[in-house]
């Protein structure tokens, strides 16, 4: 039977965690990647994943734990759901580096300061993409899930959320007012495609692993991630509405550079 995609607003339950093999622990996550969506992140946490210190067995972690989807009105976490989080994270008992990236953490904002208070010092990771090609992934990705469903497109409000997913200024505000600044690695999707080894060594070292490792292959890059097509007055209306935003992400965040995105040339460079 056909699995039915998930109504877009519908939290998703995080999955069961897996038992802990003998002679593993578990504990709180080293790293949260917390967002966004359609930016790369499959393809970021993938190079995280095959370094050698880093702990993730298919079947046993997940990259997405979607922990905190459905915990807006729970309050303060307690030791009872930093415990339940914990398992998700087995590594041998001599150690090793896990975590997780659920791109929508850093979109609905509250999961912030859950991590914070149940996993305090996990280190945090943001992946941004240019705006406009954002909206026009997540925009195609939702239609298609929309289709799945036996919908005949997407929606308007759902069409207005991917819109607003790429007003990051004020989710990184966030990210930035919850963590301590050095806690925080924020990259560029262009950058880690176009600058590969730097941005993955800049990673490595983030995480506290070696830095020299390389995975195999000259970069495991994805193809393009697919996007809806745009026309230019849609991509020119759609920039002109993300550029002050993107100054001031600019200027919350001076190592995001908005020259590395075509969609505002001509509006702030």
């Amino acid at each position: 039977m056909a699995q039915t995609a998930p109504r877009p607003d519908e939290p998703l339950l995080p999955p069961e965690p897996e038992p802990c093999p003998p002679g593993w622990v578990t504990g709180p996550p080293d790293f949260v990647g917390v967002g966004a969506q359609r930016c790369g992140t499959t393809w970021w946490h993938r190079q995280i994943a095959v370094h050698p210190g880093v702990q993730f067995k298919q079947g046993l972690h997940h990259k997405e734990v979607h922990f905190f989807d459905t915990l807006a009105d729970a309050g303060p976490l307690g030791a009872a759901e930093a415990d339940r989080y914990a398992r998700y994270f087995a590594r041998p008992a001599e150690g090793g580096v896990t975590g997780e990236w659920t791109p929508r953490y850093m979109y609905d904002g509250w999961p912030l300061a859950q991590i914070a208070r149940i996993a305090p010092r996990a280190l945090i990771l943001v992946m941004l993409r240019d705006p406009v090609d954002r909206y026009a992934s997540g925009y195609a990705r939702e239609n298609r899930l929309a289709r799945q469903r036996g919908e005949p497109a997407i929606s308007a409000a759902m069409a207005e959320e991917q819109r607003v997913r790429g007003f990051y200024a004020g989710q990184v505000e966030q990210v930035l007012a919850t963590f301590p600044r050095e806690q925080v690695l924020l990259l560029q999707y262009e950058r880690c495609r176009a600058d590969h080894e730097r941005e993955l060594e800049r990673t490595y070292a983030f995480l506290g692993l070696d830095p020299g490792f390389r995975p195999a292959g000259r970069r495991n890059a994805p193809g393009e991630p697919r996007e809806r097509a745009t026309s230019p007055a849609e991509r020119e209306r759609l920039a002109r509405g993300y550029a002050a935003d993107v100054a001031r992400l600019a200027e919350i965040a001076p190592e995001i550079d908005p020259a590395l995105w075509p969609s505002l040339r001509g509006l702030l460079y």
